[in-house]
């Protein structure tokens, strides 16, 4: 039996016409959420997730800017707009889109945001706010897959949770997430001895290391929940995850790639953005 493919496609559309009704009310008191979203260099992929995010933006009745700075912007450039930002009433939230050229230190840029409007959760207050338990924001990532397991009622508690990958942006704080919700959690990574055998012990397995097919079937438990957070390219250049499609007759439920948590992912950013919205402005 194959498994249920968690549809964030269909989950988005439900949160984003939540967030749109928010999104009315709020402006019916004066308030509109914005969202500056800053881009260095024409990297292809940065460009299209730009695009993404501006028609979130678009969807959700935001407010939206774009920043597109050179790729000999120097340091100084960007820390200067994002000063201008910080100061600037209209902007609720701000993105920088990494990866940054190599003359950018991507920590600088991060501790540069201010806090209240850090909608991607990365500056090191918010990462300290979510090792705590007592957040504004969080990772959009993580915090999507958190929504796909709401909506079908996977509750981690109590389960044995495995995160494979640990990358501040979304392997440390998937596995934070989890904790928070009682869960028992492994995360594994380049160096963990016997990563199959910790995999196929998981209730609930969350893929994040960035290579195709990387989850085999022989590495998943029957009916175990199976999160694909990855986003890679095949070799016939169509886009998959980091598990295995075979994994499928062996999962109870499992997130398709594409359709699957990318979706969600620029909805949360959303979310973030109004609920910064209602913070600056006491709501």
């Amino acid at each position: 039996m194959s498994a249920i493919r968690m549809d964030g496609k269909a989950l988005s559309a439900k949160v984003r016409g939540q967030i749109l009704a928010e999104t009315e009310a709020l402006k019916a008191q004066g308030v509109v959420p914005g969202l500056a979203v800053i881009l260095v260099g024409d990297d292809p992929a940065s460009q299209i997730y730009v695009r993404n995010k501006e028609r979130a933006c678009s969807e959700c009745g935001f407010y939206s800017e774009k920043h597109v700075l050179p790729a000999t912007a120097s340091e100084q450039d960007l820390l200067d707009l994002i000063e201008r930002l910080n100061a600037n009433p209209k902007i609720s939230g701000i993105l920088c889109q990494l990866p940054l050229p190599e003359q950018i230190r991507e920590d600088a840029v991060i501790a540069a945001i201010d806090p209240k409007k850090d909608v991607d959760a990365f500056h090191p207050v918010n990462v300290g706010k979510i090792m705590v338990g007592d957040f504004d924001f969080l990772p959009c990532t993580p915090a999507g897959v958190m929504e796909l397991l709401d909506e079908y009622q996977i509750d981690p508690a109590g389960k044995r949770c495995v995160v494979v990958g640990r990358s501040n942006i979304v392997g440390k704080p998937m596995a934070m997430l989890l904790l928070h919700r009682h869960g028992t959690v492994t995360i594994c990574h380049s160096r963990t001895h016997d990563l199959a055998g910790l995999c196929a012990q998981a209730d609930i397995l969350v893929a994040a290391v960035g290579k195709a097919g990387f989850i085999t079937p022989e590495m998943v438990k029957p009916d175990a929940v199976v999160i694909d957070v990855g986003m890679n390219r095949n070799e016939e250049g169509k886009v998959c995850g980091d598990v295995d499609p075979a994994v499928l007759d062996k999962a109870a439920y499992m997130t398709p790639v594409p359709g699957g948590v990318g979706p969600m992912t620029i909805t949360m950013l959303m979310r973030n953005t109004i609920k910064a919205a209602r913070l600056q402005n006491n709501l």
